[in-house]
């Protein structure tokens, strides 16, 4: 049996449509808060059909010298097109992008997950500098 770990992909986003793309900055100032933004499909667009969909984004900061990371939130798209009269028969359709506002005192990473219906568990990373 394979271990979750061994299940979580990763690519480079400029070239996959699922993986989780962190737009934060490289150097923040201890303590002041500071925006990280996560999108999927940034470069090649991710269908947003009843079908094939981001059910979820989750954000995560694992401060340096720290033995777990926190969980910054999490973020459930529901709507993908269907309606009662079935599926992409709705004219909502939820969009996979969050925003997340945060301070530390410390440096460390942020991580980002997000779940494909089809295509499953996808994650990325960027280190952040704390001054």
């Amino acid at each position: 049996m394979a271990d979750l770990k061994e299940l979580i992909q990763s690519a480079d986003w400029k070239a996959e449509k699922h993986v989780p793309v962190i737009e934060a900055p490289d150097k923040v100032k201890r303590g002041v808060v500071f925006k990280v933004n996560v999108i999927i499909g940034k470069e090649i667009a991710h269908p947003n059909k009843t079908e094939h969909h981001i059910s979820w984004i989750e954000l995560y900061f694992h401060p340096q010298g720290e033995k777990f990371p926190y969980q910054i939130g999490r973020m459930e798209f529901s709507a993908h097109g269907a309606s009662v009269n079935g599926p992409d028969t709705s004219t909502v359709y939820t969009h996979p992008e969050v925003s997340a506002s945060l301070k530390t005192d410390k440096a460390g990473t942020i991580y980002a997950a997000s779940y494909c219906n089809i295509h499953g568990l996808w994650q990325s990373s960027k280190e952040l500098i704390v001054e």
